[in-house]
C-alpha cells in the first residue's frame, strides 16, 4: 500500500511539474541550457514562440530528423505553446 501511494504522490508531482514548467520538467534544459541559452544543442532562448512551436511538431511528425530530438518531443506533445512561450520570455 506505501508503495502504491508513493508511486501516485510521484506522478502527481511530474504531472504538476510538466503543467508548471515543461521546459524544466521534461528534460529540455539538460542540453539546450537552463534558461534555453543553449549548452550541449542550439540556443533557443528569445526565438519566436510560434517558430518553437512549429519545430516541436515538425520533429514530432519526423518532418524533421534528429534522432534525439524525434524521441524528446514526443514528450513535448500538448505542451509545446507552454515550452515556446517559456523560451520566448527568456
Amino acid at each position: 500500500m506505501k508503495k502504491i501511494l508513493l508511486v501516485a504522490a510521484t506522478v502527481a508531482l511530474s504531472i504538476g511539474s510538466v503543467q508548471a514548467n515543461p521546459y524544466m520538467a521534461l528534460g529540455c534544459a539538460g542540453c539546450h541550457g537552463g534558461a534555453g541559452q543553449g549548452a550541449s544543442a542550439p540556443a533557443l532562448a528569445g526565438k519566436d514562440a510560434s517558430w518553437i512551436v512549429q519545430q516541436l511538431k515538425d520533429f514530432q511528425s519526423g518532418a524533421r530528423k534528429n534522432a534525439t530530438m524525434n524521441a524528446m518531443a514526443g514528450m513535448a506533445a500538448g505542451q509545446e505553446q507552454a515550452i515556446a512561450d517559456f523560451l520566448a520570455s527568456k
